[in-house]
């Protein structure tokens, strides 16, 4: 018989250790402790903050060496199988003995110290394995788990468009680190389809046409001239899971076989393209 995961009654007494350890070790006077837990796989990072009673902003402190032990069990005791488990969890603690926590499953953690190496990322699908429809893009472009029916991805510029025609993007900057060779491996990929002429930048109508009225693909993805455009020239963000593809590749771009852009333009005036 299969061991079960603990239930919320053993996650609750999991929390609870967690409180008491953070209640006697905060200095007194403390009025607010939040801690930060990251992880992926074996790599983890855990920052604290504590707020005094005299204090109008937190300090950041360093955390109780048996904080990030205590995460990863909860971590673990959280993990569904086929499911997977949380990458972030916040946990903050009011005096004397409230507290709550907040966790996502989904996003790539919003490291503030050292990545992940890459063996970490194909650690973390060993530990914790995933449906294929439930492992987020950023963590299968890391590891190839995308699905291999899938086929080649298009992005698009923007997330939709407003009333007035104007561009709306919801997405998490591009960090200012990459954003430049972000923007070599969108430009720089093969070019499969391209028009003589240019579009209006949509973001500054006045300036003359300049907006590429090209495809690339790097064999994967498929994303028009526009991507990378609009991020060189306005910081607009390309779709996150594309940033995460290109990140996990090491701003290499792959050769592209002939057969792999044929495909790109069936894609592309495909109807459903």
């Amino acid at each position: 018989m299969s061991e079960q995961p603990p239930g919320p009654a053993a996650q609750q007494r999991m929390l609870e250790r967690i409180t008491l350890l953070l209640a006697h070790a905060l200095p007194a006077g403390w009025e607010e402790s939040t801690v930060v837990h990251r992880a992926v796989g074996g790599h983890t990072e855990t920052l604290m903050q504590v707020r005094m009673v005299s204090q109008r902003f937190p300090t950041l402190v360093e955390p109780h060496p048996e904080l990030a032990g205590l995460f990863q069990e909860l971590r673990s005791a959280m993990y569904r199988p086929g499911v997977g488990t949380w990458f972030s969890a916040i946990f903050r603690l009011t005096f004397p003995f409230s507290f709550d926590a907040n966790y996502d499953n989904r996003e790539e953690p919003d490291w503030r110290d050292a990545r992940p190496p890459a063996a970490a990322y194909e650690e973390e699908l060993r530990l914790f394995p995933r449906e294929p429809g439930n492992v987020p893009g950023w963590l299968a472009a890391a590891t190839g788990a995308a699905e291999a029916d899938d086929g080649l991805r298009m992005a698009k510029p923007f997330d939709s468009m407003a009333p007035d025609g104007a561009p709306v993007v919801q997405r998490a900057p591009v960090p200012d680190g990459d954003r430049d060779a972000v923007v070599r491996y969108l430009q720089q990929a093969p070019i499969v389809l391209a028009a003589r002429s240019f579009d209006t930048d949509l973001l500054d109508p006045q300036r003359a046409s300049s907006v590429p009225l090209t495809y690339h693909t790097d064999g994967t993805w498929i994303w028009p001239g526009a991507v990378g455009y609009y991020l060189k020239k306005h910081g607009l963000p390309p779709e996150p899971d594309l940033v995460a593809h290109i990140r996990a590749a090491g701003f290499q771009l792959p050769e592209v076989s002939e057969d792999a852009r044929k495909e790109a333009v069936n894609v592309i005036t495909s109807p459903s393209g």
